[in-house]
């Protein structure tokens, strides 16, 4: 059995001394190749951060996680996985692969990939919590949390989760659930709108919270622990105000059921 190995690129230091932040992307679980040897590396970067948006892509295949933290540099951990028919070429396949070229633009790129070549790339982020991302993933679920700013997200196969957003986030998923979670009382921003076309949607609120939600569903139930007042005509499109009303929040599935549930 091949042993993982972690290489670690420092770019201006790297941050784990200073802060400890949390992680979860390793090496642990491989991905499996029928026919082709597997490979899987770290890798890490800092950087400082950008101006503008931080633009994050890791290509045909891989997920993105971003979390907030209180720095004012960007820290990249990437996990590389390459497949080849030989454990040699599997590993030099790696130095053939770019992870980041600025924080500004996140993105990975690498050989041309055939039926004897393969590789992927997952990013787990840290990054100033005051930040505008826009982010699009092929096969790849999405995950953010703990962060501000105008947001913007797509993602083809994959799930995505928000958790403690603030800002103006718009974004949708095409095949994967998607799953969010509110902090705080009411919105700080100008609110959220977010979908997927097949996946169920799940929203969780505090009790104490305060916002204008709009939810709906083509195919599929609906289970709401908010006291919700309905006119006229029952359908699947829900428009209602929890606490004081304010800030609208809207979460949306054309396949797939809808919860909205007290945290």
């Amino acid at each position: 059995m091949q042993k993982n190995l972690l290489l670690v690129f420092a770019i201006s230091g790297l941050p784990l001394l200073a802060q400890n932040p949390v992680t979860r992307l390793d090496c642990d679980e491989r991905n499996h190749h029928d026919h082709l040897v597997s490979h899987c590396e770290m890798k890490e970067q800092t950087l400082a951060a950008s101006k503008g948006a931080i633009r994050i892509d890791p290509g045909m295949n891989g997920g993105v996680t971003v979390k907030g933290w209180d720095r004012a540099d960007v820290w990249v951990r990437a996990r590389i996985d390459t497949a080849a028919e030989t454990d040699s070429e599997a590993r030099s396949m790696v130095s053939s692969i770019r992870i980041a070229s600025g924080a500004g633009q996140i993105k990975a790129e690498g050989p041309t990939m055939d039926e004897h070549h393969n590789w992927s790339v997952s990013y787990e982020i840290f990054a100033p919590r005051q930040s505008d991302l826009q982010l699009k993933t092929f096969n790849g679920g999405i995950h953010l949390a703990d962060l501000r700013g105008n947001i913007d997200f797509e993602a083809l196969n994959g799930g995505v989760t928000l958790q403690r957003l603030a800002g103006e986030v718009h974004g949708k998923t095409t095949n994967g659930g998607l799953h969010v979670t509110l902090a705080g009382d009411r919105w700080d921003g100008s609110g959220m709108d977010v979908s997927t076309t097949n996946g169920g949607v799940t929203m969780d609120v505090p009790s104490s919270y305060s916002a204008h939600i709009e939810t709906s569903t083509v195919n599929g139930g609906m289970n709401v622990d908010f006291p919700v007042t309905l006119h006229g005509h029952i359908d699947k499109n829900l428009s209602f105000d929890v606490g004081n009303g304010g800030t609208t929040i809207r979460v949306s599935t054309t396949n797939g059921g809808v919860k909205i549930r007290k945290s």
